[in-house]
């Protein structure tokens, strides 16, 4: 009997697709490889966050394997392909919620100058959320890892 597909890629479109629903912004966190098509300019200690709601991209498309599609930076358009083994998390970007993902261990990160250093197990840290108004717990949102 074949290996089942991950249930990574159809998380991340369930949490996208609810981000959307809601009126949320979907970012992903992302640790840079050698497979990972990004703007190196951006990529801070082997590590992106990407704004992938529907106003910030073109031609969005998560696949099984390879997460694809055009953003602008800085007014410049650049085709971004990502793949799926090295999303860390995605959450919406109003309130925190989303999920985070262990990477595959040995994995390696590149600097923005192309040099490898060694991922993290823990996900990186993505920018913190503005503080949602009117929110019940009061503090800071938090992003939970659910395994």
């Amino acid at each position: 009997m074949p290996e089942p597909t991950p249930t990574k890629p159809y998380l991340l479109r369930a949490l996208y697709e609810w981000c959307v629903d809601n009126g949320f912004t979907p970012y992903v966190s992302v640790v840079v490889d050698a497979a990972t098509r990004v703007p190196p300019e951006h990529v801070k200690k082997g590590e992106i966050v990407l704004n992938v709601g529907p106003l910030a991209t073109n031609r969005l498309r998560i696949g099984n394997e390879m997460i694809e599609f055009s953003a602008r930076f800085g007014g410049v358009a650049r085709e971004i392909s990502i793949p799926v083994a090295q999303v860390a998390a995605i959450y919406a970007r109003e309130n925190g919620q989303g999920l985070s993902f262990d990477l595959p261990s040995g994995g390696r990160a590149l600097e923005a100058g192309g040099e490898e250093s060694a991922s993290r197990a823990q996900p990186p840290e993505a920018p913190e959320p503005p503080e949602p108004r009117g929110s019940p717990r009061g503090g800071r949102p938090a992003l939970r890892r659910i395994k």
